[in-house]
């Protein structure tokens, strides 16, 4: 009973500690309109840097969103964990290269964890079909309603082959590039408006 109790505790305590961390997360209101201009421009030059930092990063990868269907990039997708963690980001489709919608990104995970980090998360679409699917949905979750092949780094320096002919291919980057053997299922994705 006791123990029963102590991870009753830590969970909420986790929540809680999660939660904090996220405050800063969002900073308008609902009704907050006066900022939805600066809010979408913010938005749109985060998602340029992170394409040009990919671009820097991955060989090829300029040429795989020329390709794409569309991209949906998540800038910065700040996670945060003591026992339970929590990830949120918000971020853009792009489609020919200009934004079409808004959308935010939420996770969570229980387990062994601590502490918070910021990555960038995103996602070629490289067929029309999974763009639609994508789109029609009203709420997407990486891994249940399309796989999501994250992309590794061959041996010859460029994006795995098998990798790069999947509908949905997922790119996470860090502060140091690359960041190889992680997971995006789970990930649910929604349209916001901005």
């Amino acid at each position: 009973m006791y123990i029963k109790n102590l991870r009753t505790l830590t969970t909420i305590a986790a929540v809680a500690v999660c939660s904090a961390a996220f405050v800063g997360c969002t900073t308008t209101r609902p009704g907050d309109t006066g900022s939805t201009t600066s809010s979408r421009s913010s938005i749109d030059a985060q998602v340029d840097a992170s394409l040009s930092k990919l671009y820097q990063t991955v060989p090829g990868s300029r040429e795989m969103v020329a390709k794409s269907a569309g991209v949906l990039v998540f800038p910065a997708v700040v996670g945060a964990s003591f026992g339970v963690g929590a990830e949120y980001g918000r971020g853009a489709l792009r489609t020919g290269g200009r934004t079409q919608a808004y959308y935010s990104t939420t996770a969570g995970s229980i387990g062994f964890q601590a502490g918070a980090q910021s990555k960038a998360v995103i996602y070629l679409f490289n067929t029309q079909e999974a763009l639609a699917k994508f789109r029609n949905s009203k709420g997407w979750t990486a891994g249940a309603d399309a796989t999501v092949a994250v992309a590794n780094i061959g041996a010859n320096g460029n994006v795995d082959t098998n990798t790069i002919r999947q509908p949905v291919v997922g790119f996470v980057l860090t502060n140091v590039g690359l960041e190889a053997g992680v997971s995006v299922q789970g990930a649910k994705i929604s349209e916001i408006t901005l």
